[in-house]
């Protein structure tokens, strides 16, 4: 390999954040992705690496059980657009120091620049998620997605209202996200006390809707996390489509169709959000 995007963790997440921007999800230098890297991974780009990483950067958290990890991270003030055109000035690997509390940057954003300015949102539900789901999840993935961001407008900040309108929109829905979706009422982004929210939510759920914003998702890589965003924006607008006939509803998927979903595709659905 005689450059970073021949590897296939590196072109992986570069394609996620193309199809991204392909639907729509992320004007201007809007939303961001982190990759919690293996440590193969890691070994295929060391070679790569900045001969000289640059300075550690403190972090406002501490994250114990991501010491020594390695996140892929698109950068700061960033265009996903620029992406696939210029990944050196897009996006980061950073390393993790020994007490979790430090980040470096070891590769890329070669034109200056530090990571998202979710970095730390996206760490520590990286830590929640690590922890959750021994070891599997490593994605976590925020973007502008339009008809979700509509909902919230008229729909409740109510985690079994939200979950149960966008099961009832398409029969999938069920299947790919049983345990439902998690709601954070606005917030100012980038700031502690909604990254605290979302790490309480995420404790039960992949998919938490940040009012009035987006989507945060996580996942243990890049197919399902971006196909459990894709499938619940889909859901929403189906939802909006609906509401915006001005036809009134004649039918829908009951709560007893919800069950037979799950008994058939073997997947727990949450019956507290069921009548």
């Amino acid at each position: 390999m005689n450059n970073i995007t021949d590897v296939n963790v590196i072109n992986g997440f570069i394609k996620m954040c193309n199809d991204g921007y392909d639907l729509g999800w992320h004007e201007r230098n809007g939303g961001n992705l982190t990759y919690r890297m293996k440590k193969e991974e890691v070994e295929e780009c060391k070679k790569f690496f900045l001969k000289s990483p640059k300075d550690w950067v403190k972090l406002r958290i501490q994250a114990p059980n991501l010491a020594g990890e390695y996140f892929m991270a698109t950068g700061s003030g960033k265009f996903f657009r620029n992406v696939i055109l210029e990944p050196q000035n897009s996006f980061c690997i950073a390393e993790i120091n020994e007490s979790g509390d430090s980040y470096r940057i070891v590769w890329g954003l070669e034109n200056g620049g530090v990571p998202t300015s979710e970095f730390e949102s996206h760490l520590m539900n990286h830590s929640v998620k690590k922890e959750l789901s021994n070891d599997s999840y490593r994605v976590i993935y925020h973007s502008h997605t339009p008809n979700v961001i509509a909902m919230t407008f008229i729909l409740p900040i109510n985690n079994r209202e939200i979950s149960r309108v966008l099961w009832k929109m398409e029969t999938e829905c069920p299947v790919v996200f049983p345990g439902g979706v998690g709601i954070v009422r606005w917030m100012v982004p980038g700031g502690p006390e909604i990254a605290k929210e979302t790490c309480k939510l995420m404790e039960d759920f992949d998919a938490v809707i940040w009012a009035h914003h987006g989507i945060f998702c996580a996942g243990p890589d890049f197919d399902t996390t971006f196909g459990l965003m894709h499938t619940i924006e889909k859901s929403a607008e189906i939802y909006m489509k609906v509401i915006g006939s001005g036809k009134p509803v004649l039918q829908t998927i009951s709560d007893d169709d919800i069950r037979a979903i799950g008994k058939v595709f073997k997947v727990e659905i949450r019956e507290d959000f069921l009548d």
